[in-house]
């Protein structure tokens, strides 16, 4: 399973050819409750947030359990100094690793120090 993180869903809105390409060509893709939040938040109007509610039906969501609560203050805890890890990131790849999920980011930099989570692999 991949869980696309924000930055791989606003790239498909933004008509990002090659993105959409990866994307469609993935077995099981999922997204969780953060980045559903973070796309609703970004949308500029009721249209907008309309298409992407639309959208996010069709696809698995990997729900916040405590277990990734706690995973992620203790990765902010961790990282928040040397890596300024934030919050919403920390719960992304909390939920990427509880769940065994691959998590697809452009942002790899952000990820890349977190133990035992698997940032995938353009092929």
């Amino acid at each position: 399973m991949t869980l696309l993180d924000t930055n791989i869903l606003i790239e498909i809105y933004r008509d990002n050819a090659n993105i959409a390409s990866i994307v469609d060509n993935m077995q099981e893709i999922a997204v969780c409750d953060v980045v559903r939040a973070e796309l609703f938040y970004g949308a500029r109007n009721k249209r907008e947030l309309q298409e992407i509610s639309a959208d996010l039906e069709g696809l698995t969501v990997l729900s916040l359990l405590p277990q990734i609560s706690e995973m992620a203050v203790n990765l902010v805890k961790t990282y928040c100094l040397s890596h300024k890890l934030e919050f919403a990131d920390a719960l992304i790849a909390a939920t990427a690793i509880l769940y065994n999920a691959e998590l697809f980011t452009l942002n790899r930099k952000d990820f890349s120090y977190i133990p035992n989570l698997k940032l995938y692999e353009l092929k």
